[in-house]
């Protein structure tokens, strides 16, 4: 979508979702999936199996990592401001070089055909409805080119689980997939080399990435790298063995290493367009970033799924944002669950905001329409959650840390 299919997008604002529903409610009509976001996840337990619902809610260890990320949203509060004369806010934003009408994308979430049938095509579909950029996870059940068609003329970044140096070849024929197939900007995750202590996935004895199905692996099934490497290593084919092979591209996309800094140098020489790096907890990493000379950073710790008793991503972003944020785009992700939430990880200096797990049991609920519902929800409570504070854009000018203060352990908080 083009910065000026944006500018003239006729669609309702975010706020006229809720009039919707009201002049439904004059028929005696109900919407068919909650607005209270604190219940989705409840209701989506209902519908899933274990296994489903274990791997998108399983957190590393005692979950306390993701309980400090919902937490750490509750030590700041916004400060309305009144009598002040607009109509409702701007949310529009612009980050590498791209318009988008609002500042949220869809983070990269993998294996969705467990939680619908529709899976990662019925996600690209809504982001595109909805005008919002989706990111489609190296771990999809969806490959590269259905998911770039489903997402039709949406705009479209990669997630990258990054293979080991040995494997380039593999990283190279994902990058120009990838690029092929219209996707704009590269995410590339910095935290699961290896996947993290998840004591849901192992009670249920469940590892998505290991079975017999492509379910988190098609992207690599339908590599011909990765498949020209495995007929070499194996001396058969993806479908004659398909078990092995699950096994082998797991291996290939969480080799239990990390790389190191001077290997982003790869990725810009095989990647023509923004990169930006997933995972960034500390200001020194921030600044890393910086001196290395990527786009942009997402100040995310997994939605807590990777390391537990770590520190909550919204607690590390303003530290963050005020050593580096004028040199690189600062994207937020971890712990996002309403509107409200976005403003304040937007007012303490993030420019876009990624939704994770709702959207995973809006998929869960009703497919494409759930995820449709919880976009529309947080940006409609983002719409009025600004209006009603008096703040007239997600704009640094107007949304920023003076209109946030820290209400738990503060003195100065009112």
């Amino acid at each position: 979508m083009s910065s000026q299919d944006i500018k003239d997008n006729p669609d309702p604002t975010p706020f006229d979702y809720q009039a919707e529903i009201y002049q439904k409610g004059l028929r005696y009509e109900r919407p068919p999936i909650t607005f209270d976001s604190t219940k989705w996840e409840a209701l989506a337990k209902e519908r899933l199996s274990a296994e489903a619902f274990g791997y998108v809610y399983g957190s590393a260890g005692k979950r306390e990592t993701s309980d400090n990320n919902l937490a750490a949203f509750k030590k700041w509060a916004l400060i309305p401001n009144r009598l002040v004369d607009s109509e409702f806010p701007d949310l529009s934003i612009e980050i590498f070089g791209q318009k988008y009408p609002y500042p949220i994308a869809i983070a990269p979430v993998g294996v969705q055909r467990v939680f619908h049938n529709d899976a990662e095509g019925a996600t690209a579909r809504a982001a595109a409805h909805e005008h919002v950029p989706y990111i489609l996870s190296t771990a999809s059940s969806t490959s590269i080119e259905k998911a770039a068609e489903a997402n039709g003329n949406g705009d479209r970044w990669y997630q990258l689980y990054w293979p080991l140096n040995e494997h380039n070849d593999i990283t190279a024929s994902l990058l120009k997939r990838a690029k092929e197939s219209g996707y704009r900007v590269l995410v590339v995750t910095l935290d699961t080399y290896i996947l993290g202590w998840r004591p849901s996935d192992m009670d249920n004895g469940y590892n998505p990435f290991l079975r017999a199905d492509e379910i988190g692996v098609e992207i690599g099934f339908s590599d011909p790298c990765f498949r020209a490497h495995f007929k070499e290593k194996h001396g058969k084919t993806v479908e004659e063995d398909v078990s092995a092979a699950a096994a082998e591209w797991a291996r290939v996309v969480f080799p239990g290493k990390s790389h190191g800094w001077k290997d982003i140098k790869y990725l810009q020489e095989n990647w023509d367009g923004p990169i930006v790096l997933k995972g960034i907890q500390t200001v020194a990493d921030a600044k890393k970033a910086k001196d290395i000379g990527v786009q942009g950073i997402v100040v995310s710790n997994h939605g807590g799924r990777q390391v537990d008793g770590s520190v909550a991503s919204l607690d590390m972003l303003p530290k963050i944002t005020d050593a580096v944020g004028d040199s690189l785009e600062i994207i937020y992700d971890s712990g996002i669950r309403s509107g409200a939430d976005v403003a304040k990880a937007l007012a303490l200096g993030a420019k876009l905001v990624l939704v994770g797990r709702p959207y995973v049991y809006g998929l869960a609920l009703q497919g494409e329409e759930g995820v449709r519902h919880v976009l529309r929800s947080i940006l409609g409570d983002l719409d009025l959650t600004l209006h009603l504070s008096g703040i007239e854009s997600v704009s640094k000018s107007h949304l920023n840390k003076d209109v946030i203060c820290m209400v738990n352990g503060n003195p100065t908080a009112n």
